[in-house]
């Protein structure tokens, strides 16, 4: 929650106090694409067992990940119970990487918190006064985001972005119920990136497996029809023989383009 006693640091732009947040110094670029190059899907890890507070820095640090509005669309299960875990295996098709892993973790996508959260960035904004703007902003992120029955409600806010698109620019949607849920799991997805590369610093690896059976990991962790997994994550010690083959990546210019 915040706090009313909480000091800020503020810096004058133009004219009027501005929140002031320095770029931090001395990040080293070279350790982080150490990190980035040694990220790999391994396939098979050791019995070396990762410790809770590394594994809780990691979900940490995924859950600073950036995320649409701040409305952070995710869950994170960290499957223990050896009967659970069991069969998080058995719905990951029995994957090496899942029946190695020291911990297994799923990363979900939520549609059914979005007014709930919009409510509490405005209950708890970290500055001592929520700007006009950004209480209206959230307070009609509900609404943007409700596609209504049988998606009724986004064809009517599509139809009418269209007509305004004409005039100014717009943001098209989110507007049907599968745009919402693209829309929870790119979050989710970039929250996931955090948490192998926290992994990797930490000097453990990761495996992230989109080749389960979604029904049974539905089922495993009781998923209401608003919640939908984006991907299982093991993780672990790697073992020697645990990458099963060099990274491959096409050449730059396919991905890279200035215009």
């Amino acid at each position: 929650m915040k706090s009313t006693e909480q000091k800020f640091k503020t810096i004058e732009v133009d004219g009027k106090q501005r929140y002031y947040e320095p770029a931090p110094k001395g990040i080293s670029a070279a350790n982080f694409r150490k990190v980035v190059e040694s990220r790999r899907s391994v396939r098979k890890f050791t019995d070396k067992p990762i410790p809770k507070e590394v594994l809780d820095d990691c979900l940490d640090m995924a859950l600073l990940a950036p995320c649409s509005s701040g409305l952070q669309p995710w869950d994170f299960y960290v499957v223990k119970t050896p009967a659970k875990k069991a069969k998080l295996v058995t719905a990951c098709l029995g994957q090496l990487a899942a029946k190695t892993a020291q911990e297994l973790i799923v990363c979900v996508a939520r549609v059914d918190r979005v007014s709930e959260f919009s409510k509490k960035m405005i209950k708890e904004w970290p500055m001592p006064e929520v700007p006009t703007l950004v209480r209206r902003y959230y307070q009609l992120i509900p609404y943007n985001y409700a596609p209504g029955p049988l998606n009724s409600f986004a064809m009517m806010k599509k139809a009418a972005s269209n007509v305004g698109g004409l005039i100014a620019p717009l943001p098209r949607g989110p507007y049907t119920r599968s745009e919402v849920e693209l829309w929870a799991a790119k979050s989710a997805a970039l929250a996931c990136e955090n948490l192998v590369l926290a992994f990797r610093a930490h000097g453990f690896d990761t495996c992230m497996m989109e080749g389960y059976d979604e029904a049974r990991v539905r089922k495993l962790l009781k998923l209401s029809d608003d919640a939908f997994p984006i991907m299982v994550i093991g993780a672990g010690e790697r073992a020697d023989d645990g990458v099963f083959w060099p990274q491959i990546r096409f050449e730059r210019e396919l991905f890279v383009h200035e215009i």
